[in-house]
């Protein structure tokens, strides 16, 4: 007489645990079988009805069944495979991975066929033994640490902004995109097609450049812009009126921005004296990045500027001012997610955290 199955009274946690295992979509389609089983046999389904439903063996049910029964969660996981045994002694590949790090005379980085004549092997066994140590010789990045004497008390300062920002106030990122070009091409795009991606021709004709001023809510998203000929501290000053019309005026205003010198010219700090709801907050120098108007410049240049083709300046400023319209339209603030200390533990490597 075979053995009876054992009852699976799943768990609250179990069963929210064996529910995200089915609807997410990467889990591997075994687990999700897996999981389903164990399911439908809390739900009292007999064997003979999971099969019919998931189209597995009678053995496929028996066995994970039982699996779960005496391990729970952890027993719908394989049990590890020993796999094939490394053909090349672990020696070997220390030695391989040393010498990865240590770059070739003659050139920047290896590449895994000249470190695969180094070793006399494959350059499929190198790419695997780096894969393996997560080694991306050709790859690099770039940092800049800030040097800024004033660095902790300007995060502090800025993110404090962005977390808790200031009651009956406006916090505004600020900031220009200069040398916009209003580039044309020599010839007609090629539009998209089925089987075809857009083409256009390598040369173009410049028609001149403008800049953008740009003025972003994080409250609420909202962008102001306007574009000048020229990015000095006259236009600076101009755009701060602009603002200054734009935004009720029963709050005080939060202006964030970069140390750019147009932006601490001495007319600039007179127009903030004048202006006594206005106080100006910089960015640590060679932190840009920390002003959020940043990321929306990133957003305009790989939506209307990057592939766009305009025969004059003012057709340029025309499409950028309208982009800024129906942008508005749907404007949704960046959510801030870093502390000032997770900013400055990475931004100075001496910093430990709290």
């Amino acid at each position: 007489m075979a053995k009876p199955l054992p009852r699976i009274n799943l768990t609250e946690k179990e069963s929210r645990a064996l529910k995200r295992i089915i609807s997410k979509r990467t889990s591997p389609q075994g687990l999700v079988k897996r999981a389903r089983i164990v399911v439908l046999a809390d739900q009292m389904k007999s064997t003979d009805e999971i099969m019919q439903i998931l189209s597995v063996s009678r053995g496929t049910v028996v066995k994970w069944r039982r699996n779960f029964a005496d391990k729970r969660l952890e027993g719908l996981t394989d049990a590890p495979r020993s796999g094939r045994k490394p053909i090349y002694a672990q020696e070997v590949v220390t030695k391989l991975i040393a010498r990865t790090l240590d770059a070739p005379e003659n050139m920047t980085h290896w590449s895994t066929r000249e470190m695969a004549k180094e070793f006399n092997i494959s350059h499929m066994t190198v790419h695997r033994i780096w894969k393996k140590n997560d080694l991306k010789p050709h790859l690099v990045k770039t940092f800049k640490y800030s040097n800024d004497k004033m660095l902790e008390e300007k995060v502090l300062d800025i993110v404090g902004l962005y977390l808790n920002p200031p009651e009956n106030a406006l916090v505004l990122s600020v900031d220009e995109k200069s040398q916009i070009q209003a580039l044309d091409r020599t010839q007609p795009l090629l539009p998209l097609k089925p089987h075809q991606v857009e083409r256009r021709t390598h040369d173009y004709k410049r028609h001149g450049t403008t800049t953008l001023f740009a003025s972003l809510d994080t409250a609420n998203g909202a962008v102001i812009g306007r574009c000048y000929k020229r990015h000095r501290h006259q236009e600076f000053i101009c755009f701060l009126n602009l603002i200054n019309r734009s935004v009720p005026t029963n709050k005080d205003v939060h202006i964030i921005t970069d140390n750019y010198s147009t932006h601490k010219h001495e007319k600039v700090k007179k127009w903030f004296k004048r202006h006594k709801r206005f106080h100006i907050h910089f960015t640590p120098t060679s932190a840009s990045w920390m002003n959020q108007v940043e990321i929306w410049f990133g957003i305009l240049q790989a939506k209307r500027i990057k592939r766009g083709v305009f025969v004059s300046v003012k057709e340029l400023i025309q499409k950028i001012e309208t982009f800024i319209s129906h942008y508005n339209e749907n404007a949704k603030p960046f959510k801030w997610a870093k502390t000032s200390q997770e900013i400055l533990v990475k931004a100075v490597p001496n910093i430990c955290p709290a």
